[in-house]
């Protein structure tokens, strides 16, 4: 854990020399240096030294007040608007080491700007503040993972199927029944839970994965209460609408990691090279619930590859988002390049779409991403229809066996940017505005392959 920031906060608190904390950790001060300018991590040993010294908790050490990190602050900073300024990646580093409080200050500044805010683009507040609670977690709530890898044990020794033990479990320790209830009986609702008829009543158009889950739900609200209420506690939401939005997150997180338990699942996906097929049918779980489950392998000691997850519509609007601990810009804001993979999976139903793409920045992403269909209403009689994508930075992604046979670092890729607004690659026949801060140049007599000429290229 690199945590320099932290660290020298908690001497300056203390109002120490880098000499006197050094000695009170016993460590030597060259080392506490370097930690404190990020260039050594936090051992397991000083972490527990500063908690028993200094009174510090622990879990704080993790916490960024940039959201994103250095990352997040590198894409906010690699905006057109600031093209002219040639800031590189050496100076970022060394102000979010430096002064992380005004890098903090400017970040919260810059997603609070109506043009292309980095990280919450388009969100309402509320929607914002949860996705910045689960981005400080990089979603993964160790507690949950724990009681829900507990419980599916208890259900496995009960036998059965899943569903089936979870009805049992709710019908013997809570006197919950499961009723199926015809869709034009609750056509707006996919789980109703009526405590008065101590019933649950779930929409017939549910497929079995989904049925599963919103019973895994259900027992998620019950016996995962005490857990849920303090991660809510913690995120101090200002508004009621982001503590309730937080809550069922937080469900869906517990009910997603029961039906996959943390070990069981993380030992699947080494052994299959994270096959998204084969893992949906093992587990019994739809692709999206999969790929949702791939973003929350950070268990410390036992972590699984770094995935993000995208969920859009056909018009390109994103409605999930997971950074996990990736820390992709693709999951920023709702503009997507159309050059990318992601929007094809929508011609291509049933089949996984792989996609490898390199950024403006060099980096370079592989994708997989499956067309799916809304797990149970439809909308004004059309079936509501999305694409979930999988990524992965592709420097990591060798084990994956959708990518054995490429080179991932050398092969062709697609050249993707953040969106036309955001995206400053030239001569793309795509391009539908310029963009931000770039103004438009105009020669006479020249019409370019694409609709905008602009300064700077």
């Amino acid at each position: 854990m690199f945590a320099g920031p932290a660290v020298r906060k908690v001497r300056r608190e203390a109002a120490m020399t880098q000499a006197a904390m050094a000695e009170a950790l016993d460590i030597s001060p060259s080392y506490l240096n370097l930690i404190e300018h990020g260039q050594r991590p936090l051992s397991a040993t000083v972490i527990v030294r500063l908690a028993e010294r200094f009174g510090f908790d622990a879990a704080k050490l993790g916490a960024e007040d940039v959201p994103g990190g250095l990352a997040g602050l590198r894409r906010r900073l690699a905006d057109p608007r600031f093209a002219d300024l040639g800031i590189g990646a050496q100076e970022v580093d060394e102000w979010l080491q430096t002064a992380p409080a005004t890098a903090a200050a400017f970040a919260r500044l810059f997603d609070a700007a109506p043009e292309g805010r980095a990280d919450v683009e388009g969100d309402a507040p509320e929607v914002a503040a949860v996705r910045r609670a689960i981005e400080k977690w990089r979603n993964h709530f160790p507690d949950l993972d724990a009681r829900a890898e507990e419980l599916a044990d208890e259900l496995r020794l009960a036998g059965g199927d899943l569903y089936g033990t979870i009805s049992e479990r709710l019908r013997t320790r809570h006197q919950l029944g499961i009723r199926i209830l015809p869709a034009d009986v609750i056509p707006d609702r996919l789980r109703w839970l009526d405590w008065h008829a101590r019933q649950l009543m779930l929409n017939e158009l549910l497929r079995p994965a989904s049925r599963t889950f919103q019973a895994a739900a259900t027992l998620a609200q019950i016996e995962a209460k005490d857990e849920i209420d303090a991660l809510i506690a913690g995120g101090e939401f200002a508004e009621a609408a982001a503590a309730r939005l937080f809550e069922r997150h937080l469900i869906q997180y517990f009910a997603s990691a029961l039906m996959m338990p943390y070990g069981r699942f993380l030992r699947a996906c080494d052994a299959t090279g994270y096959d998204l097929l084969l893992l949906q049918r093992r587990f019994g779980a739809s692709f999206e619930q999969v790929a949702h489950r791939l973003t929350t392998l950070q268990r410390v000691g036992a972590r699984g590859l770094p995935f993000f997850m995208l969920r859009i519509d056909r018009a390109g609007q994103g409605s999930k988002r997971y950074a996990g601990a990736s820390q992709s810009p693709l999951v920023d804001g709702d503009a997507r390049c159309p050059l990318w993979g992601v929007h094809e999976a929508f011609a291509r139903p049933g089949e996984v779409v792989a996609d490898l793409v390199e950024l403006e920045d060099g980096s370079r992403w592989f994708t997989q991403s499956r067309n799916v269909a809304a797990p149970g209403a439809t909308g004004g009689g059309t079936p509501a229809r999305f694409a979930v994508c999988v990524g992965v930075d592709a420097k990591v992604a060798a084990p994956l066996i959708a990518a054995r046979g490429l080179d991932l670092m050398r092969s062709a890729a697609t050249p993707i940017g953040l969106g036309c607004r955001r995206c400053t690659r030239t001569g793309c026949v795509q391009r539908s505005a310029p963009p931000i801060g770039r103004p438009l140049r105009f020669r006479e007599g020249e019409r370019g392959v694409s609709a905008f000429d602009f300064a700077g290229d």
